[in-house]
């Protein structure tokens, strides 16, 4: 059976969790769209599933017609092994957060790290956490885990000020890194801060008035202390670190974008 009206619950509901963070940590679940991120999603965790009449026509019920896209490889045998719901074409419209809806979404059960957690599974002698001080930008956020993934990061720490980690923004930045990443919000990240300290994790805060990174001998077990865009760290937070440090300027540049400095740091 085909949805036919943007008035049936089960699309009215995709459309709250899509918009509303409080809607999301009610239920525990997000919204993920697009057919590459899809692949990436454990098939534990997916709650349900929606497509377009056209993908279905294009895509499930036939052969990709595209074999250069390796994004619709083996769709067929793809959706025959999960349960999806068939929505018309322009309701699915009224569902996407894109301009061309690619006509894949799914709502995925949220994973419930702690810090202990993320804590207990790093390797002492290779581990970078990276730590977010009130991040407001969903594509930084999104970046910084996709390039945590890369750089090889033990998990994100994130205060609750910081942009919603399952902001629909976000989690297409993440490219799928969202489901491989460990990442925790805490209420109090001071204590937080503490805490990773107390493990043995040596700590460094992004600060313009720190030492410059490429004259620093970093520990094994590290943690990197990120700020907002705009004001970077706290005081607070910044003057929990053990160590203040900074990346070399040129000309009259004084800082660079959140997620560029992560990149730098975490795989220096």
């Amino acid at each position: 059976m085909i949805i036919t009206s943007t008035s049936n619950d089960q699309i009215k509901r995709i459309v709250k969790l899509r918009e509303k963070a409080k809607e999301r940590k009610s239920e525990g679940v997000f919204v993920v769209e697009g057919i590459r991120i899809f692949k990436e999603i454990p098939a534990m965790d997916i709650d349900s599933v929606f497509v377009s009449e056209s993908f279905v026509g294009n895509y499930i019920d036939v052969e990709a017609k595209d074999a250069t896209d390796n994004r619709y490889d083996n769709i067929p045998d793809l959706f025959s092994r999960v349960d999806y719901q068939v929505v018309a074409d322009n309701v699915f419209k009224k569902l996407s957060d894109t301009v061309n809806p690619q006509g894949v979404l799914a709502v995925v059960r949220m994973a419930d790290y702690t810090l202990e957690e993320v804590l207990d599974g790093r390797d002492k002698n290779n581990s970078c956490i990276v730590v977010l001080d009130k991040i407001q930008d969903p594509g930084n956020l999104g970046t910084i885990i996709r390039t945590g993934e890369g750089a090889g990061i033990t998990g994100v720490v994130m205060s609750k000020d910081t942009v919603d980690l399952y902001n629909p923004k976000v989690i297409r930045s993440t490219m799928g890194s969202i489901f491989r990443v460990p990442c925790v919000v805490v209420d109090d990240l001071a204590s937080a801060v503490g805490t990773i300290k107390s493990s043995g994790v040596t700590t460094y805060a992004a600060h313009l008035d720190g030492d410059d990174i490429s004259k620093t001998e970093l520990s094994d077990d590290r943690a990197f202390l990120i700020g907002n865009e705009a004001n970077g760290l706290s005081d607070e937070i910044a003057n929990l670190a053990d160590k203040k440090i900074k990346i070399p300027m040129e000309g009259e540049v004084e800082s660079l974008n959140a997620a560029v400095a992560t990149a730098i740091l975490i795989y220096r």
